[in-house]
């Protein structure tokens, strides 16, 4: 079984996948951690993502492995574990504005849908739902308010030791949102068959108990 789980940039995706793959037994596939992969080694190595050329080049010297380490998922880069390198904000903004071009989407489409046709998989992202998984059997769409999705990257940032500003916290979501919602190839938007969650006012626990409710009851239907 596949559940696609997508929404904005701090709607609580990832925390609240990992929470629900772990109560269904399910494999969870961050493809944010991907796209930020691939981001890492464009900012290491200098690479214009706007001349084609070089960005098909720099791919096909990118080899990306995920490997799930006490049910955790570890992305390694080129046999290097960068799990935690990828978290910055400037990997963040570079995967936000090269995961919109195709020769990146398309390195990745295959490794995704690989892993949701030999496993029971929930999967977070932009276009899951849309694009890498049309036929999941659940769809979810998770959004939040953008003063609420910036006070929490204010909180897990501050959480990390760092002294993260605020005001440009939430400047860089609106950006990401707008390059999300607008770029050509696979725009971030709800999956007509997805099902709504604003989680603005609702509490981490309760949006992934729906999550497993909702796939027990499609499983059951199975």
């Amino acid at each position: 079984m596949n559940i696609a789980v997508d929404g904005p940039a701090g709607a609580g995706k990832s925390t609240i996948a990992k929470l629900a793959a772990e109560k269904l037994n399910f494999i969870y596939v961050d493809t944010g951690a991907l796209y930020r992969a691939i981001a890492l080694y464009i900012i290491r190595n200098n690479v214009d993502i706007e001349n084609e050329d070089m960005l098909k080049k720099a791919l096909n010297d990118i080899e990306i492995d995920i490997r799930y380490e006490d049910k955790i998922q570890m992305v390694y880069l080129n046999k290097e574990n960068v799990s935690k390198l990828i978290r910055t904000e400037e990997v963040g903004n570079m995967a936000s504005k090269s995961s919109a071009k195709k020769p990146v989407r398309d390195r990745l489409l295959s490794l995704q849908r690989e892993i949701a046709a030999e496993n029971n998989v929930i999967m977070d992202g932009r276009d899951i739902g849309t694009n890498v998984l049309k036929s999941a059997e659940l769809k979810i769409y998770l959004t939040a308010s953008v003063s609420v999705r910036a006070e929490r990257r204010y909180n897990q940032l501050k959480e990390k030791g760092e002294n993260p500003d605020i005001k440009r916290i939430e400047e860089d979501i609106i950006v990401r949102d707008r390059q999300d919602m607008t770029r050509e190839i696979a725009p971030l938007k709800q999956a007509e068959d997805a099902i709504y969650l604003d989680t603005s006012d609702m509490k981490i626990e309760d949006v992934s108990e729906f999550i497993v409710n909702s796939a027990k009851k499609i499983m059951n239907k199975i």
